[in-house]
C-alpha cells in the first residue's frame, strides 16, 4: 500500500529515488536529482534563419576530425551554448545557426571523418564572435573538433569571388539561405 502511494504522488522522475532494495544508487536521494535534460535536440535553425543569402556573407563550421560517439545531449547542449554566445555578443538578428542533419546520423552511424556539427551565418564584422561561439560549443562533444572558416558565401556554394561575380552580372538567383545559378533555356 505505500508503494503504491509513493509511485502515484511522485513529482520526478523514477531514477531520482531510491529504491530500497537496490543498494549503491548513483543519486541516493531526490534532491541530488532536480531535473532530467530533454532526450533530442528539438531546434535545428536557431537565429534570423529567414533572413536572405545577401545578409550574411561569412560562414564558419565546426567539424569532427574523428569517429566519435556523442550523444543527443551533447548536441543539445553545444547548440544552447553556441546559440547564447551568439545572441549575447552579436545580438538575436545577427547570425544563422545550422544543425545540419547529417550530423545527426553521423552520431549514430559513425560515418567517415570530417562531418560538419555546426554551421553559423553571419555579417563578416561579427566573424570573430561565431568563432569564440563555436570554440565554446566545441568542449562539449568529445574528441578533436576543428573550426573551419569557410570560402563560400554563406550556406551557399558558391565562393565568394563568384558569387560576386554571378550577382553583378544577373546570373544568381537568391532562394532563400541558398541561392541559383539563373540558366535561361533557348527555345529550338
Amino acid at each position: 500500500m505505500v508503494d503504491v502511494f509513493l509511485i502515484h504522488f511522485r513529482s520526478r522522475p523514477a531514477r531520482c529515488y531510491r529504491d530500497w532494495r537496490i543498494k549503491n544508487k548513483p543519486y541516493p536521494k531526490s534532491h541530488f536529482c532536480r531535473g532530467v535534460p530533454d532526450p533530442k535536440i528539438r531546434i535545428y535553425d536557431v537565429g534570423m534563419k529567414k533572413k536572405g543569402v545577401d545578409e550574411f556573407p561569412f560562414c564558419v563550421h565546426l567539424v569532427s576530425w574523428e569517429k566519435e560517439n556523442a550523444s543527443s545531449e551533447a548536441l543539445e547542449a553545444a547548440r544552447i551554448a553556441c546559440n547564447k554566445y551568439m545572441a549575447k555578443f552579436a545580438g538575436k538578428d545577427a547570425f544563422h545557426l545550422r544543425v545540419p542533419l547529417e550530423s545527426l546520423r553521423v552520431l549514430v552511424l559513425e560515418w567517415p571523418l570530417v562531418r560538419s556539427f555546426f554551421s553559423v551565418r553571419c555579417k563578416d564584422n561579427n566573424s570573430h564572435h561565431a568563432q569564440e561561439a563555436l570554440r565554446r560549443a566545441k568542449f562539449k562533444f568529445p574528441g578533436r573538433q576543428k573550426i573551419i572558416v569557410s570560402r563560400k558565401w554563406g550556406f551557399t556554394k558558391f565562393s565568394r569571388t563568384d558569387y560576386l561575380k554571378y550577382k553583378s552580372e544577373n546570373k544568381i538567383v537568391p532562394d532563400g539561405v541558398d541561392a541559383k545559378v539563373n540558366v535561361k533555356l533557348h527555345h529550338i
